[in-house]
This record gives C-alpha cells, structure tokens and sequence, in this order.
C-alpha cells in the first residue's frame, strides 16, 4: 500500500466536509427566506457523499485480482434538495401571505443543522488528527534515518 493514500484519503474528507459545511451555512442563512429567484420559499439543500475508488498501483496492481479496487477516499457527488413540504406560518401581514394569511418558510430546522454541523465539525477534526499522526510519524522516519 502507498504509504501517501492515508494523507490523501483524508484530505478528501476534509474537503468533502468543507463543502457540507458550507452547504449547512447556506441552509441556516436562509432559514427565513420565504421567496427566491423562482418565486418559492428555500429548499434545505444536502450533501451526498460516495466513495472514491482507485485502482492500487501497478506493482501492487499485478498481485491482486483485477476486480480488486482500492479505495481512495470520498468525494461529493450532489448537492440534493430536502423535498418535505414547507413549514406554514401564520402571519397575515407578511408580504408572502397567501389568502388565509398563512406564509410558507423553507423547510429547514435550525436545530437538526447545527446537529449536522456539529457531525461535519467533528469529522473533520478527526481527519485533522490523521494528519498531524501522519506528519509526526514521518518525522519520526526521518529521525531514524539519520
């Protein structure tokens, strides 16, 4: 195995958790937004993940079966739209009412975003630790090699 596939495997979860992140601000900034350029409320927007995969290298390529693929980390593939109907508000005086005076606001709950920020947060703490692991043990390496 190359000894470089763990850095590069969690540098992509590192950006594959930046981006989830900044899709989860995007949802709790528009938390309120009850009219977009097309006319409705905002549509909670998330993330979809899926594996990377990678053939080994050819050295290692020979000594396994050809089916065999190695995995080389995530990627972000989508960015989806929560489909649950709209949180209805009364509020006869809001701009957006409809005739009953009820105004329809996005469908995201602050509450489960700050949960996924907080998962987002800590995943990619997890793959900061991997790394400075990875950097102290290749400076060790480097100390036994002199």
């Amino acid at each position: 195995m190359n000894i470089f596939r763990s850095m590069e495997i969690s540098a992509s979860a590192l950006t594959a958790q930046r981006y989830r992140m900044d899709v989860i601000g995007e949802n709790v900034a528009n938390a309120t937004t009850t009219r977009t350029a097309d006319g409705t409320p905002y549509r909670r927007k998330f993330t979809v993940f899926e594996e990377k995969r990678q053939p080994y290298l050819f050295s290692e390529w020979l000594q396994v079966s050809q089916e065999r693929i190695g995995g080389a980390g995530v990627r972000v593939v989508d960015m989806g739209e929560d489909r649950s109907p709209f949180r209805l508000v009364f509020d006869p005086g809001h701009p957006d009412a409809n005739e009953d005076g009820y105004v329809e606001y996005p469908n995201v709950d602050i509450e489960k975003e700050m949960v996924d920020f907080i998962s987002a947060t800590r995943s990619y703490e997890a793959n900061i630790t991997v790394l400075n692991n990875f950097k102290s043990m290749a400076m060790k390496a480097m100390e036994v090699g002199r």
